[in-house]
């Protein structure tokens, strides 16, 4: 009775021990041998592709990502910033490792990155800053010295006097805030300067035509024009030569391949040099730093330049 005792206690702990050992092997995390590991996946929600400046900031990422083995999803928000958030929600249902954003409104976008934190999904922002929530790092060019660097030029080549139109960005962005109050700080300092027009053209080149055909009807005399990108810089251009005006110095910001073209031409007086490219790689390293646990820093700043004819 005894041995049969033990042969029934032997047979009940190898069937536990079996047990365990396929529960065990269904609840490992751990992929197959020789299967490699799940790409990191970043998601960036960019403000609109229609702009050179932002294609070559996507491009920037998209190379690093590359390089870096990582997944990059891009998504176009068209400069509508509902649907910029409507971006993010989807980035977060995809699960995505890290989010890239470059704001089409600082302010609006605050509630989408606020999910993405509930989401416990880092949050980068690049070229343009976010007014709240979580954001690990921000990627951007120092836009108030830009627009600063853009008005001191315009203010030497005046002489300190004359009648000036400031084409501004999309409202709300922090990219046409910072230009538009590093360039007015600029000009104030020379009394002989007045700004007789400012209206946005919402960083587009059609619109900006069409502005400043506007302008030019409403002001017989203007010496300079700054505009917050050259995508609305080249667009006044346009419009100052259909209207036959001259004696005019338009000064861009961001130095795409088109304005510096016209600088090199001499159409453009000059551009603020901007680096979208290596924007959009620092995001993905930073993206890369975040992921492996390294501490990154709350602020990347990335050089400017002013560029004019040689």
């Amino acid at each position: 009775m005894v041995l049969k005792s033990k042969k029934r206690v032997w047979a009940v702990l190898l069937v536990v021990v079996f047990s365990i050992g396929l529960l065990a092997g269904c609840g490992s995390s751990q992929p197959p041998a020789g299967e490699p590991a799940k790409k990191a996946v970043v998601g960036l929600a960019i403000s609109t592709l229609n702009n050179p400046f932002f294609v070559d900031l996507r491009d920037g990422a998209k190379a690093a990502a590359d390089a870096s083995g990582m997944d990059l999803v891009v998504m176009d928000a068209q400069n509508d910033a509902g649907k910029q958030m409507a971006n993010i929600e989807d980035l977060i249902q995809k699960k995505v490792s890290v989010i890239v954003v470059n704001p089409v409104d600082s302010k609006a976008i605050v509630p989408a990155i606020e999910a993405a934190n509930k989401a416990n999904i880092p949050v980068i922002t690049v070229d343009r800053s976010a007014e709240g929530g979580k954001v690990v790092c921000a990627i951007a060019s120092d836009n108030v010295a830009g627009g600063k660097m853009a008005g001191q030029y315009i203010v030497e080549k005046l002489g300190g006097k004359g009648k000036l139109v400031e084409l501004e960005g999309l409202p709300g962005s922090s990219a046409a805030n910072d230009r538009g109050k590093g360039f007015n700080e600029a000009v104030k300092s020379a009394s002989g300067l007045s700004v007789v027009a400012k209206q946005p053209a919402d960083f587009d080149r059609g619109k900006g035509m069409k502005v400043m055909e506007n302008i030019l009807q409403a002001n017989p005399e203007i010496n300079a024009v700054f505009a917050h990108n050259d995508e609305m810089a080249l667009g006044a251009l346009e419009a100052i030569k259909a209207a036959n005006r001259t004696g005019m110095i338009v000064v861009g910001f961001d130095a795409t391949a088109d304005a510096q073209k016209a600088v090199k031409d001499g159409s453009l007086a000059a551009t603020v040099a901007q680096q979208p490219k290596e924007m959009g790689k620092i995001s993905i390293e930073t993206a890369k730093k975040i992921l492996a646990k390294e501490s990154v820093p709350a602020t990347i700043p990335v050089a400017l330049e002013l560029v004019v004819q040689k």
